[in-house]
């Protein structure tokens, strides 16, 4: 009897992790260092390229056959979902949640929306375009004299305003610029944040800024602000932000990686900021300190925050792939 052929499925190599970082807006310069420290890692464990985005054009140099696509442009061009939509029509697989997802998180107003209809606490607020249009009395009644301004559709705490009483508003809304624009009740407390990995929430980390907020110059200022991971909560504390965390993440239709930004007030209740979808990548950053919390080093998160997208891709190749006998 003659053997049985055996099928073999023609499978396509494991891909080239091409990383894309710079970007066209106010955080160009960090996505430039998340860039340099992902393909530092990740070429260790594959064939990796660096390409600085200058332009919101893809590269010619792709090919949805053979790359995966890590995008770390932080902000516009980036977490907005504009970047998701151009790889989605060339057909790439890529890290992160999609472009829907992506442009969800990009609006915190609509973020927070989503995430209070799954019982995650938010302060109170509301969003706007025309300062001129606001009236002041109104505000400070609903939302008390301490305010915090903010864009709907920024990252890093780019243009974030804090004031405090009728004077301080009006100020601060005669300067303001017409645009997409969030005011809310400051809710104080501990600044914590914490990373979801594929589904699992990590470690929790404590912020504290030195002598203000976390805003744009604390974040990436060397010794403006203080870290601890993991945070020192009460376990129900902890508990809760891993369950709003997860809630968030989920209910955004986030995948593979984010990070999550709350308040604990002096009551413990923890009340949610933001999702990142495309947090900071150095080693110094949130997410791995988040990450290091659940015992996860640098290059062993690298790795996890890029199989997925493996996967995805490897998945489609032997989906598509033709039997031979």
């Amino acid at each position: 009897m003659e053997p049985i052929p055996f099928l073999k499925l023609d499978m396509k190599k494991e891909p080239q992790i091409i990383i894309l970082s710079g970007g066209v807006g106010p955080e160009r310069d960090v996505s430039l260092r998340s860039g340099q420290a992902l393909f530092d890692s990740l070429s260790q464990s594959y064939s990796a390229r660096l390409h600085d985005m200058r332009d919101k054009n893809l590269p010619e140099s792709l090919s949805a056959d053979s790359d995966v696509i890590f995008p770390i442009i932080h902000g516009e061009f980036g977490e907005d979902g504009e970047l998701q939509e151009l790889l989605d029509a060339g057909g790439f697989e890529y890290c992160g949640s999609d472009a829907s997802s992506s442009r969800l998180c990009m609006n915190k107003s609509l973020t927070k929306t989503r995430v209070a209809q799954e019982g995650v606490r938010i302060p109170r607020g509301f969003d706007f375009n025309n300062p001129q249009e606001l009236n002041v009395d109104e505000l400070l009644s609903m939302l008390g004299d301490e305010l915090i301004i903010k864009p709907t559709d920024q990252g890093s705490s780019v243009s974030l305003f804090i004031t405090s009483g009728k004077r301080q508003l009006e100020e601060r809304l005669l300067n303001l610029e017409p645009g997409n624009w969030l005011i809310e009740k400051r809710v104080f407390g501990r600044e914590v944040t914490i990373g979801v990995l594929n589904n699992d929430p990590l470690g929790v980390v404590e912020v504290i800024p030195v002598g203000g907020v976390y805003d744009f110059d604390r974040k990436y200022t060397p010794g403006s602000t203080e870290y601890r991971f993991p945070a020192i909560i009460d376990p129900e504390t902890e508990m809760e932000i891993k369950e709003f965390a997860l809630k968030a993440y989920q209910s955004c239709g986030c995948r593979d990686f984010a990070r999550v930004d709350f308040i604990i007030c002096d009551d413990g209740h923890a009340h949610f900021l933001e999702i990142n979808t495309l947090p900071g990548l150095t080693q110094t950053s949130l997410l791995p300190k988040s990450a290091s919390s659940s015992g996860y080093n640098f290059d062993q998160l690298t790795k996890k925050l890029v199989m997925p997208a493996v996967d995805r891709f490897m998945m489609l190749s032997a989906d598509d792939a033709p039997c031979a006998a």
